[in-house]
């Protein structure tokens, strides 16, 4: 039994920072983007992605941090939800727009 709680620790942990490295690879695509880019293709301002995309990832990564249930808390689902769709609606209207990011 030990064996079994050891396996679901390290999968949950494993799985807590994917969710952490997905975030912030969404935050920092966001914050890589021209501001302009964003009204342009008609999606929320700058700011409020860099918020909405960034609290999560803390959130997650704190999470992550800790190894404490990384993956079952609420507040990680939502993030992951909002996370989602700036990956896949908002991401490929402001890239289109804005042409790809440059560091």
């Amino acid at each position: 039994m030990q064996a079994i709680n050891h396996i679901e620790f390290w999968l949950l942990t494993a799985l807590g920072w994917a969710v952490a490295i997905y975030m912030i690879w969404a935050f920092v695509d966001c914050a890589t983007r021209k501001a302009p880019a964003f009204p342009a293709a008609g999606k929320l301002t700058k700011p409020a992605w860099l918020v909405l995309t960034g609290i999560p990832a803390l959130i997650a990564t704190l999470f992550a941090l800790s190894g404490y249930g990384s993956v079952l808390n609420l507040l990680i689902y939502i993030g992951l939800i909002v996370t989602s769709v700036y990956m896949a609606d908002v991401r490929p209207a402001v890239r289109e727009i804005s042409g790809p990011s440059r560091w």
